[in-house]
């Protein structure tokens, strides 16, 4: 059935792009791969709060689940049941995916946390963070980059990389519990026999009649 292989298609995505996001979220965590930073609290603030692991990644790893459980379901009142479920499921999954791309986004426009020069001595702070009276944002500005952050050791790039793939995991994770509230409630609407009451065209051609014969 077309809601059901639906159903199936985007639990499979959303569990794939569930575990990008939280591989990114934990190595944004883990700047050098070193848990020191972490510990000592000189992570970025979006990468704290953490929600590619507990929004886009286990909040959506249960609506794939569900998904998956829904799309076996059998009998016309237990499917619109689940398929009821599902839009409800969807919508939390597609709040938590939306919370995930906007932090994601905040991250990325903001900078990282970093220990650079000032005219005192060196501080902890965002440095790349935009003023409009000084830059648009180190984005637009890649001279920026290097130089800027004594530590950790190339923290900026590693950021942008990993907040834009957590980010546009997340968008597409949007886009897919979107995607399937529609069909959910297509399923809801139509039923089970959504594809199994399409007419053939094989059964549109005219059988030949039999020939009576008379002994």
């Amino acid at each position: 059935m077309c809601v059901s292989s639906c159903l199936r298609c985007v639990a499979v995505s959303l569990i794939a792009l569930a575990i990008v996001c939280m591989l990114s979220n934990i190595l944004l965590l883990l700047p050098e791969l070193k848990i020191h930073f972490l510990l000592e609290g000189h992570v970025t603030r979006e990468a704290t709060w953490a929600t590619g692991l507990w929004g886009s990644g286990f909040l959506v790893l249960l609506g794939a689940r569900a998904f998956v459980q829904s799309s076996k379901t059998r009998g016309c009142c237990a499917f619109r049941r689940q398929m009821l479920c599902q839009v409800v499921y969807s919508c939390v999954c597609l709040l938590a995916a939306g919370v995930c791309c906007l932090v994601s986004a905040t991250g990325l426009s903001q900078g990282p946390l970093c220990l650079y020069n000032t005219t005192s001595a060196p501080t902890w702070g965002v440095p790349l963070q935009p003023h409009p009276d000084c830059h648009a944002g180190y984005l637009y500005n890649r001279t920026l980059w290097s130089g800027l952050c004594l530590e950790p050791r190339e923290v900026v790039q590693w950021n942008v990389v990993l907040f834009s793939v957590m980010g546009g995991a997340s968008g597409l994770q949007t886009v897919l519990c979107g995607a399937n509230i529609l069909n959910s409630l297509l399923g809801l609407i139509l039923g089970q026999g959504l594809c199994h009451n399409k007419v053939s065209p094989g059964s549109l051609t005219m059988k030949p009649a039999k020939k009576l014969f008379i002994m």
